[in-house]
């Protein structure tokens, strides 16, 4: 299913834990001093390959099955040249609009120049090492400051292929610092649609914690393989970053609350991968426990997660794409800490999510994707308001004039635009019906405009 490659072709925490605090922290101080340099998408400039070879519609992050391997790799593929600096840049820009004006005054629409900005240092760093280093920082709605970057997804590999058991295997390290960002798939919450969306929506209350409940908060270590590009098998444990560090870079301000996980937390993940009917179909299953210290506490809450994934991406014609994403997880909540402190009305709780996304792309650059959410589980108002229930569609249509061979600028010039609509059946319990006159799951429906660059 996948080509093969080789490597180099297409708080406080313990001393153990010191040497990734201090990586990523050069990493970052590295990339905010080379900005003037020429800051590209750094992947495509390293490998020769354009944006369409590793992402669906030729933008990311979803990816093809040749960007999956290169990411299994370790960001190491080259096209042989030398002088590649390792840095890119990205932009968002949008317009959002809620259905009806909030009850609290709060905006009804906004226009930001940047609602999200990114520098990313991101590709091969020896024959066997690559990163992706993420820096982000958030707009304030109708202004045009530049933001402050935080700390957002790292995943630094290292890479190598074997034979086991007769098997060419892919065998790597990656240290990264959010549950599922390791993964090359396209289901998993770190990865999956939508990719943008808007500010303003209010959103569900409660998520599974895997759902990025940990995300820039933990140091992971994860072991993974890919045998006989068939089987996949991740093994892995996250422990808490340092408060002093999260406040360095720009993760928490001094006074935030922070809940951090309690020693060594596993995480694991187990997938096949194969050919159906001229595609490529994954199955997988991954899982998440985690103990958790509520801030200002010494009881711990326990949290265990368990998923099952699954996805299906098959080449139409010349260039066309059609990719089928979905994910279930549920979370089993043991709230030892948080219940005997008052924070919550039950001992135990649950929640699931379920996820679903289809996608179709003419000539990689025309795409239409529809996607669904719904969340449920156990009611708690002292915890997250009440009924948990929240059950949304989205629906994008976007256009990608670039990042395919031949394109203008490539592969400097890189952009999408495109129009989503977010509609909700219910929300944090919510209803469409009259709910006694008080708001309704529709009055969150949002209308969402986006220019999305990268360079």
């Amino acid at each position: 299913m996948f080509s093969r490659i080789e490597v180099y072709l297409p708080s406080r925490l313990s001393a153990a834990w010191r040497l990734p605090s201090v990586l990523l922290t050069a990493c970052l101080a590295w990339a905010s001093v080379i900005v003037p340099a020429h800051a590209v998408p750094s992947f495509s400039r390293q490998t020769g390959s354009t944006c369409a070879d590793c992402h669906v519609g030729s933008f990311g992050p979803q990816l093809t099955p040749f960007g999956m391997t290169f990411k299994l790799n370790g960001y190491t593929l080259t096209n042989g040249g030398e002088g590649h600096i390792p840095l890119s840049a990205m932009v968002q820009s949008s317009y959002e609009k809620l259905n009806t004006a909030p009850a609290d005054g709060s905006k009804q629409h906004t226009a930001e120049f940047a609602q999200q900005a990114s520098l990313f240092l991101a590709g091969r760093m020896t024959d066997h090492i690559g990163a992706f280093i993420q820096a982000t920082g958030t707009g304030e709605h109708g202004t045009f400051k530049v933001p402050t970057l935080a700390q957002d997804n790292a995943d630094i590999r290292y890479a190598d292929t074997f034979t086991l058991g007769g098997k060419s295997s892919v065998v790597g390290v990656s240290l990264n610092n959010n549950p599922t960002v390791s993964d090359v798939f396209n289901t998993v919450p770190a990865w999956r649609f939508p990719y943008i969306g808007p500010t303003l929506t209010p959103g569900a209350n409660a998520s599974p914690l895997l759902d990025g409940g940990l995300g820039a908060q933990v140091w992971g270590l994860n072991a993974y393989t890919l045998v006989d590009n068939t089987w996949y098998a991740e093994l892995g444990g996250y422990m808490p970053q340092s408060r002093s560090f999260l406040e360095s870079t720009n993760v928490l301000a001094p006074g935030d609350p922070y809940n951090k996980l309690s020693g060594v937390n596993p995480y694991w993940r187990f997938a096949y991968m194969g050919n159906v009917g001229g595609g490529t179909v994954t199955a997988g299953v991954f899982g998440l426990n985690a103990r958790i210290t509520p801030d200002g506490l010494t009881a711990k809450d326990k949290y265990n997660d368990i998923g099952v994934d699954g996805s299906y991406q098959l080449p139409v014609g010349k260039n066309d794409i059609l990719a089928v994403n979905g994910a279930y997880m549920h979370e089993k909540q043991t709230l030892d800490a948080t219940f005997a402190n008052a924070g919550s009305d039950n001992a135990s709780n649950t929640l699931h999510r379920f996820d679903l996304s289809a996608s179709y792309y003419f000539d990689q650059t025309y795409g239409l994707t529809l996607g669904t959410s719904r969340i449920g589980g156990t009611s708690d108002t002292t915890l997250y308001g009440g009924d948990p229930t929240t059950n949304s569609y989205i629906l994008q249509a976007d256009w990608t004039p670039f990042g395919k061979a031949g394109s203008w600028g490539s592969p400097w010039a890189n952009v999408r635009l495109g129009l989503q609509y977010t509609w909700f059946t219910k929300l944090n319990g919510l209803t469409n019906s009259d709910n006694g006159g008080g708001p309704k799951a529709s009055d969150s429906n949002t209308l969402y405009a986006f220019v999305w660059t990268s360079f």
